[in-house]
Formats: C-alpha cells, structure tokens, sequence
C-alpha cells in the first residue's frame, strides 16, 4: 500500500478511494494548506481521485488558507467525502461550502465507513457511464 505523510497528515490508498488521517488537531493557515494539497497532489501523481478527507482535528481554517483551497483544493478530485465528528468541524466546513461552493460532489460524514461507501457509489456510476459512452457507435 502506497502512503505519503508529513508532520500534518498521511494519505493513503483503500479500495481505490484516497483516504487521509490529520496527525493532530490543527489550525490550518495557509501554509498547512499549501503542504496539505502539494501532497496530495503527489500521492495522486496528478490524477483524480476519489477522496475520504479527515476532518475531524481541523480547529480552524484562517481566510488564507480556505481561499487557497477553494482555488486548488478541488484540483484531481472527482468527489470529496469529509469525515467530521463535531459541531464546530461541521461548522467550519459548512462556512466554507457557502462562501466557496464546491464544482465536485462534496458531502461530510460521522463514520467513516459510510463516506467510503459513498465515494464508491459515485464511482461505480461514474464508470458505467464511460463504459456506456464507450459502446455507442454515432
């Protein structure tokens, strides 16, 4: 299993679903941001991905940062699953829907297991359209 860390995060790989883990609870200033993104980036070398995103240690997420995200954040990511387990991490996340509204399949989650199940879903779907695309002849 391919994993990629740094002092913030860890990403890896389950069922073709990218998954990351916040190492501690973090305030993310744009400078975590810019760390977190450049390695997922180079977990997914670039290519989209399905991603379970932790977000159950984010304590705060300064206007840098979330204006950073919002112009790379969704960069090779088909649909984002965010893993959540308190008021103030939904708070934040649903701040941040508002004021910069995804282009991706975007929902948050308590169990992580159902985030995955999700992304999977999403996937399967997205991959019988190609499959359809692929066999109609004009």
């Amino acid at each position: 299993m391919e994993e990629i860390e740094n002092e913030y995060v860890k990403y890896w790989f389950e069922n073709g679903v990218l998954i990351n883990e916040l190492k501690k609870p973090v305030h993310i200033t744009l400078e975590v941001m810019v760390e977190l993104i450049e390695l997922r980036h180079q977990i997914s070398n670039n290519k989209h991905q399905y991603w379970c995103m932790d977000g159950t240690k984010v304590l705060s997420v300064n206007k840098e940062a979330r204006d950073y995200a919002a112009k790379y954040g969704q960069d090779f990511i088909y649909a984002n699953a965010a893993i959540i387990n308190s008021h103030l991490t939904k708070a934040i996340f649903n701040a941040f829907m508002i004021l910069k509204k995804p282009e991706i399949p975007f929902l948050f989650f308590t169990k992580k297991e159902k985030a995955i199940e999700w992304l999977l879903e999403i996937k399967a779907k997205k991959e019988a359209r190609l499959i359809v695309l692929k066999n109609v002849s004009f």
